[in-house]
């Protein structure tokens, strides 16, 4: 084994604010959380000020609340906020497979196990460098980064396939109920044409009756729970926090802790809804009542106007939203599967429980 300062250091390259854009700033906040890589920015910085340059090839970790599990492997140069930590991996090592030792859950045990405060735990830079990294060749991390990549790439295209399913549902439904909506329809509330739900707090976790996600904050915590279960093709709003308003739509059946959970008398109801859920998010988000912790409650959904779309409508459009959204699942369960053989194989393959034998091209 090496130590992760024998491989890496942290860079100490830096680049003036207004030099960046928000899709190539990176905050702790734009980093998913469970290993998802990144979203652009949402803010910049209010003044102009120096920051941390990353490079592509570089390794991006939150080092806020460790255990949230936050990294990337930078793809394009530029800068990022001071709590992501920028590793830079030596030439003798390929940056790909020092990035899959990472990515274990072990690592981030290591960094919560050097964490300091409570509320907001950091990660202790000096003791984060003390990870052990696997001693392999040069050949053999090309060939592990290979094959995880590999795996990685089909991910990755998975979920473009599914951002570009989800701009058709947009551009179907923006033609039909924002370009083209009859005047005529009929204007109701939402509550009269859907179930608009508080969550239930969880208090134990059962499994009984399976897999069902439990879901607070749009966040998927992995735990089970057998008494309050949702049908699938249901619509979570965040109840409170940073994300409150966070517009989710999960094709599972599922148990809604600190959410607003939304499902329609049918599921094309469902669909337009979580459409116009997710166009009106920043609204959402900006009304959330409170300061010290904001909150979205099922009152300030239940009361959004919209329309008593006629069957005929719905019938017609149905099938194409339907289609769409049976993509959209399939897809993201393959995603799954996929990451979980990812995540199988990255302990083995890291100490050599199992071996890559081909010759690379």
């Amino acid at each position: 084994m090496s130590k992760l300062y024998e491989v890496a250091n942290y860079s100490e390259s830096r680049i003036k604010s207004n030099n960046i854009s928000l899709e190539n700033y990176v905050t702790t906040d734009s980093l998913l959380q469970n290993k998802q890589g990144r979203i652009p920015a949402k803010n910049l910085p209010p003044q102009s000020c120096t920051l941390i340059a990353y490079y592509k090839n570089d390794i991006l970790i939150g080092n806020i609340r460790p255990y949230l599990q936050k990294i990337w492997f930078a793809d394009s140069d530029r800068g990022n906020s001071a709590d992501v930590l920028t590793l830079a991996v030596n030439k003798n090592h390929n940056p790909k497979f020092v990035y899959y030792a990472l990515l274990s859950d072990s690592f981030f045990e290591h960094m919560m196990n050097g964490s300091k405060g409570s509320k907001m735990p950091r990660g202790d830079k000096n003791q984060i460098l003390t990870y052990d990294i696997p001693d392999f060749s040069i050949e053999q991390e090309n060939k592990i980064a290979s094959v995880l990549s590999t795996l990685d790439a089909k991910i990755a295209l998975n979920r473009q396939l599914n951002d570009n399913l989800e701009a058709m549902a947009k551009t179907l439904y923006d033609y039909w109920f924002v370009q083209n909506a009859d005047k005529n329809w009929r204007k109701c509330k939402l509550s009269e044409i859907a179930e608009v739900n508080r969550g239930t707090m969880i208090t134990e976790k059962l499994t009984k009756e399976g897999n069902i996600k439990v879901v607070a904050g749009g966040v998927d915590f992995n735990y089970y729970h057998s008494e309050y279960n949702r049908e699938k093709n249901t619509i979570t709003v965040s109840g409170s926090g940073a994300n409150a308003g966070f517009v989710n739509f999960w094709y599972e059946r599922i148990f809604a802790s600190d959410c607003t959970t939304i499902r329609g008398k049918e599921d094309i109801d469902t669909f337009l809804i979580y459409q116009f859920l997710k166009s009106h998010q920043e609204i959402l988000y900006r009304s959330a009542k409170g300061s010290a912790q904001p909150h979205v409650y099922p009152s300030d959904i239940k009361d959004l106007p919209f329309y008593d779309i006629p069957k005929e409508v719905k019938q017609k459009i149905s099938p194409l939203f339907t289609k769409i959204y049976e993509q959209i699942a399939l897809n993201l369960q393959q995603t799954q599967e996929l990451t979980q053989l990812r995540d199988w194989l990255l302990p083995m393959l890291m100490n050599g429980q199992v071996s890559v034998n081909y010759h690379l091209a």
